[in-house]
């Protein structure tokens, strides 16, 4: 069953002699459950890409369907709503609040959705204890490795129970070690529960593990190879 559906999807900017098509007529369907690293050079379309399956930008032409509900037509205050209870996000720069410590970090979406104090603090420690932090629930990101912000980062977007999640170059800024760690506990929670993960990557790492790689080059698919799990 598709949960990513794409068709037709175009972004162009500028225009004229200076137009740029960053997603050149994709037509992309993911899975519920894949591990799929979308690759391929700067400048390709990769993350204007996520971007847009992210609800964050809207394409010039094309659909984009999120199971039943087609998010290339919502209106704006509809597709800020969507995100927040269907798509889980991981960036690059991590993206935490500084003023909040680790479990509130985590809980915070889920005060967005207006969760009562019980049922965010019991799935902000179930979620930190999932990613190998559950005793560092009261530390603040200054006071934790750029690894360790990532494994909140995580466990943050998996706190609205989200359809997928979204990761744009969640190893640029972490050594070897953090970023093994984490492509492992990403991994165990889509083997064992089956989350849906969507990667925008340059790193080698993160394209041995995925099990669904799609290369694009000049805003194309150029190539997708699915991998025995």
């Amino acid at each position: 069953m598709s949960i990513i559906k794409t068709k037709g999807l175009k972004k162009i900017y500028g225009s004229g002699e200076l137009e740029v098509h960053a997603v050149d007529g994709v037509d992309l369907e993911i899975e519920r459950g894949e591990f799929t690293a979308i690759v391929g050079p700067s400048g390709s379309g990769k993350t204007t890409l996520l971007n847009i399956i992210g609800g964050l930008d809207k394409p010039t032409e094309g659909q984009v369907w999120i199971n039943d509900t087609e998010i290339s037509r919502l209106k704006d205050n509809q597709m800020i709503d969507f995100r927040l209870r269907n798509i889980g996000f991981v960036f690059q720069a991590y993206n935490l609040i500084p003023v909040l410590t680790a479990k509130e970090n985590v809980s915070f979406i889920m005060l967005l959705q207006n969760q009562s104090k019980e049922e965010r603090e019991s799935r902000a420690m179930e979620l930190l204890d999932s990613v190998g932090l559950a005793d560092h629930y009261d530390r603040r990101p200054a006071e934790l490795s750029g690894g360790q912000q990532q494994r909140v980062a995580v466990a943050r977007a998996l706190a609205s129970k989200p359809a997928y999640i979204l990761a744009d170059e969640p190893t640029a800024n972490l050594d070897s070690h953090s970023t093994s760690n984490l492509l492992d506990i990403m991994a165990k929670l889509n083997e064992e529960e089956h989350i849906t993960f969507v990667f925008s990557t340059h790193d080698q790492r993160v394209v041995d593990k995925a099990r669904r790689v799609v290369t694009l080059e000049d805003g194309k698919i150029k190539s997708d190879e699915r991998r025995d799990a």
